[in-house]
């Protein structure tokens, strides 16, 4: 069972999604993104047809990439398990919805051009974060 946030629980994420039909009817994704869990930071490498590469980094390597994704612990644990309980997230747990009620950004990055991947690939990082309704998710303390 993986644990949120790790690799492990990031990589079985994007072998669901390779595995899926996601990609053919979304079309290609090519960027570098990350996801921001307490001090925690990951890469999630989509290029073309499927996730390349998952690792975690540190702060300095997240300020390279396109775009973090950034929400408080409590935050990202109850978007996993409305993700769980509904198969998906609802209304109030999508990504879109996140980044629009948030008072902070949600998606952030220094580079707008390079941040705007977030809007562009959005259903692609969103059915990603749907593959949590698959995993047996425990959470860290």
């Amino acid at each position: 069972m993986p644990v949120f946030p790790s690799v492990q629980w990031f990589q079985d994420a994007a072998e669901i999604l390779n595995k899926s039909d996601s990609f053919k009817r979304l079309g290609t994704c090519d960027t570098e993104m990350g996801v921001q869990v307490g001090d925690k930071y990951y890469e999630i490498d989509f290029e073309a047809f499927e996730v390349r590469e998952v690792r975690e980094i540190n702060g300095r390597r997240a300020e390279e990439l396109d775009f973090v994704l950034v929400q408080p612990v409590d935050r990202w644990r109850e978007m996993l398990q409305d993700i769980k309980t509904n198969g998906r997230a609802t209304h109030d747990f999508t990504l879109n919805s996140l980044d629009l009620r948030s008072d902070e950004e949600f998606a952030r990055g220094k580079d707008y051009h390079r941040r705007d991947a977030f809007y562009r690939f959005n259903q692609t990082f969103q059915e990603y974060f749907d593959n949590a309704a698959k995993l047996e998710t425990t959470f860290a303390n």
